[in-house]
Order: C-alpha cells, then sequence, then structure tokens
C-alpha cells in the first residue's frame, strides 16, 4: 500500500477530474462542484494566473471560493475568509472490520434523497463540516435510526483515484455516547475496502475527540494541512 500515494494531496482534483466529474463545472484547468453538491474548488497543482482567473470566472464576483487542502494560495486581491489547520488521515491496513456487523441489527440504515431534510437537520444540530442538499450524491450514507428519528450518519465524500473519503461523522447530542459513530465509519470502511479502495479523510485539529476515535478505528495521520477559503475579487 502505498501511503504517499500523490493524488491524496489533490483530492478534490483528482475526483473533480474523475469519478465525480459529472457533478463538477469546469473552466480551463479550474474546477468546481455543483452549488447544490459541495463547496469545493480546485485548480492546478502549479497554479498560474490563468487557472487563479478560470475560478474567479467560473465562481463569479464575491462568491466563496472553498480551496480545501490546497497549498496554492491565491493573488492578493482574494479576500481571506477562514483558514483551518487539520490533518489528513488514512486507513492504516489493519485488520477488516465486520461490515455486515456494524450494519446488521443497529437500526444502520442507508440514506438517499428522501432523507434529506433529515440529515440537513442533523448537520445543521452537530456542524461535522460542509453538507448541501445533495451531497449525498457523492457517495453511499449510512445512517442511524432511533425510533425512527435519524440520530448519526456518516458518509462517502471526495473519491480520488483508489480512495474514498469518509466524511459528515455526527451524532445528535441526546445519543452520544453509544458507539453509533464507530459503528457507521467501520460500516464504510468495510465498504469502502471491499471495492477494492481504501478509505481516508480529514479532520480539524481541534477536534481531539474525532482524532482519537479515528486512531482506535484503524487510521493514522498522514499529514498535517491547512483548510482554507475566500473570496473572489
Amino acid at each position: 500500500m502505498n501511503d504517499d500515494d500523490p493524488v491524496l494531496d489533490n483530492p478534490v482534483g483528482r475526483s473533480l477530474a474523475g469519478r465525480h466529474a459529472a457533478l463538477a463545472r469546469r473552466l480551463g484547468r479550474a474546477a468546481t462542484y455543483l452549488d447544490e453538491v459541495a463547496s469545493f474548488c480546485a485548480v492546478s497543482t502549479d497554479p498560474d494566473a490563468r487557472d487563479w482567473a478560470d475560478l474567479a470566472a467560473l465562481l463569479g464576483p464575491g462568491a466563496f471560493a472553498d480551496l480545501f487542502s490546497c497549498p496554492a494560495v491565491p493573488p492578493s486581491d482574494w479576500e481571506p475568509v477562514f483558514t483551518l489547520e487539520g490533518r489528513q488521515m488514512i486507513w492504516s491496513g489493519g485488520e477488516r472490520p465486520d461490515g455486515a456487523g456494524s450494519e446488521s441489527g443497529t437500526g444502520v440504515v442507508e440514506l438517499g434523497a428522501e432523507s434529506v431534510p433529515e440529515m440537513l437537520d442533523l448537520v445543521r444540530r452537530t456542524e461535522p463540516g460542509p453538507f448541501r442538499p445533495r451531497t449525498h450524491e457523492l457517495g453511499t450514507y449510512l445512517g442511524v435510526r432511533v425510533d425512527g428519528t435519524l440520530v448519526a450518519m456518516a458518509g462517502e465524500r471526495l473519491r480520488p483515484p483508489g480512495w474514498t473519503e469518509i466524511s459528515a461523522v455526527c451524532t445528535a447530542p441526546e445519543a452520544r455516547g453509544q458507539g453509533h459513530a464507530a459503528r457507521l465509519v467501520d460500516a464504510l470502511v468495510a465498504r469502502v475496502l471491499t471495492r477494492g479502495e481504501r478509505p481516508f479523510l480529514h479532520v480539524a485539529e481541534t477536534n481531539t475527540g474525532a482524532i482519537a476515535l479515528y486512531e482506535r478505528l484503524g487510521f493514522k495521520t498522514r499529514r498535517p494541512v491547512t483548510f482554507r477559503g475566500f473570496r473572489t475579487p
């Protein structure tokens, strides 16, 4: 297994150029997701002035440009919106989790378009990161229901070649401490491995509880990342 796979250095760009191409808008070497799918955008790994101009034209004036973990910084007339330190973690290749056991008899269900209002409400309450009305189209999303109410979820987001990102891991405050997040992540890891791919994820450096959970579940840190957002001129 190649822990230094370069596709992970540009996961947004490689996803938009590959398995998520149908969910992308492009201009030159710049690309972004459809507005209702995700906020992430990408330029080439060695962007020049033309690339930044194309991305600005693609997004429109005064628009939010979520550059995710892109190390390149746009021109000085782009207004900084946020900077967040984090880390990229990858599946360490340990024992494969029992995905069937993670999903059976625990209220774990697949979530589709009909569940979007509940998913958006759960995201609003727990703030796991960006999530939009069509984000679920990026991959499989799983949830846990208790008495019919969605109390936890996790899903697949970025999908560069050979890899699938696990994201939107969240649990309602009243349902925490019951192992829902661990079961959901285990179930997704099992599904990803079954496809012959390898799981990875991103987490804010301040989210020490999530980092500890992911390490217990078999993930290790690949590299630190800095998440950045800007506003176009």
